[in-house]
């Protein structure tokens, strides 16, 4: 069977009367939500250490310094 492009999709589901169509919604729906809630929960603790080697060397409270000082011109 050949894929249908999402346009002619789209012209089949408009030619669905509103209840076919709120059918078709829901169905959609609930795939969706399937295929999403079997993902897994990402943490945010994840992003614990990211960028961790681009502030390596620096002093935080100059670098703060700087930047308030930049902010007024």
């Amino acid at each position: 069977m050949q894929t249908l492009k999402y346009k002619e999709l789209l012209v089949r589901i408009q030619q669905l009367d509103p209840v076919e169509q709120f059918r078709l919604l829901e169905e959609l729906a609930a795939l969706v939500r399937s295929r999403t809630a079997s993902r897994s929960r990402r943490s945010i603790l994840e992003l614990q250490g990211l960028g961790k080697k681009i502030w390596q060397g620096l002093d935080a409270q100059e670098f703060i310094d700087r930047e308030r000082a930049s902010w007024d011109g």
